[in-house]
């Protein structure tokens, strides 16, 4: 694991203080949490937007639910 210096609000890290001592956990993992949770939502919302450039550039098209049922199986 690397180390990484950040600067926080007095007010960030007295929240992060309070939830680890109620919890039992340290401000490390919550801050560990926050950020992958974070990152997730951004790497996911990368995507979506490169996958509508792609679609609006004719690299990618869309495909209908029912195509998509109708490909599975699943169209009963």
């Amino acid at each position: 694991m690397t180390a990484v210096s950040l600067r926080l609000p007095d007010e960030i890290v007295d929240r992060l203080g309070n939830l680890a001592k109620l919890t039992g956990r340290s401000k490390t993992f919550y801050m560990i949490e926050a950020i992958c949770e974070h990152l997730d939502d951004l790497e996911d919302l990368y995507l979506a937007e490169q996958r509508l450039i792609d679609l609006r550039e004719g690299r990618s098209k869309t495909v209908s639910l029912e195509e998509v049922m109708k490909r599975y199986g699943m169209d009963d």
